[in-house]
């Protein structure tokens, strides 16, 4: 394989000639020469780095970590594909059922057929993500969270299409009042808060299909903090994730 200068291999790799300065200067991608003419050249070993690293950027691995990764002592570049190979099939499967059902919503919005409230969702959250949460969860809480997502798992599955977008819907509806008291004013502490915060407790209990006593129900409010809650709390009204968590504590705390 001929070697490329570092303007060659910015247009072979889609990538910016700046950018593999900085790989450069950082230690990530050295040049396998420097020509008199102060040129950088490439060669294979440089070419197949180079994949290695734009593959490991697009599944979200930090620089600093994926030099660690390439440096390692144990590192092995075919077997690291074989891995990434499984990963990108398991990514490509997730992301097939995700362009099915915006392709089927898009139909439905067009009259073209119709779907259950909960094939809105199908293939959105991926299993990895629900098992990240349920971890978090568990390191956080302990054993106890454990057992307890295993009890709550099969009342989950079992329920029917329309009973999960009922709950949702009303989920919705709860969240969204509590977003219009933070919006018009009222301080998370205020006791007018206290139906709409008594209903949102009882949806979790239902959820739960067990009781949510109020330690566990002041508990769910830390857990509401993890980003991934916070993004999603957020998108329906910047603040109200930490409004909410303030409320469901205050409420907790003068019901005991």
């Amino acid at each position: 394989m001929k070697s490329h200068t570092v303007k060659q291999l910015a247009k072979l790799a889609g990538v910016s000639v700046r950018t593999l300065h900085h790989y450069d200067e950082i230690g990530l991608l050295k040049p396998a020469h420097v020509g008199e003419n102060g040129y950088r050249y490439y060669g294979e070993e440089e070419l197949l780095r180079l994949q290695q690293i734009l593959i490991y950027r697009e599944l979200s691995i930090p620089l600093a970590r994926i030099g660690q990764v390439l440096d390692a002592p144990d590192f092995d570049r075919l077997s690291a594909l074989r891995e990434q190979r499984e990963h990108l099939r398991e990514q490509w499967a997730r992301y097939a059922g995700m362009l099915s059902t915006v392709e089927k919503t898009i139909a439905k919005l067009k009259g073209e057929c119709t779907m259950k409230d909960a094939e809105l969702y199908s293939g959105i959250v991926s299993p990895e993500t629900q098992a990240a949460h349920e971890q978090w969860l568990i390191e956080k809480y302990g054993p106890d969270m454990e057992v307890a997502i295993e009890d709550a798992r099969p009342a989950v599955e079992q329920a029917s299409d329309a009973a999960r977008a009922t709950m949702m819907q009303e989920l919705r509806e709860i969240e969204q009042a509590i977003a219009d008291a933070m919006q018009s004013g009222l301080p998370p502490q205020a006791a007018a808060l206290d139906e709409i915060i008594a209903r949102h407790r009882d949806w979790v209990a239902r959820s739960w299909r067990k009781d949510c006593s109020l330690e566990a129900y002041s508990g769910l409010a830390d857990i509401y903090l993890h980003p991934d809650f916070r993004n999603r709390y957020e998108a329906i009204a910047t603040g109200l994730t930490d409004y909410l968590t303030s409320a469901m504590k205050s409420w907790a705390a003068r019901q005991a």
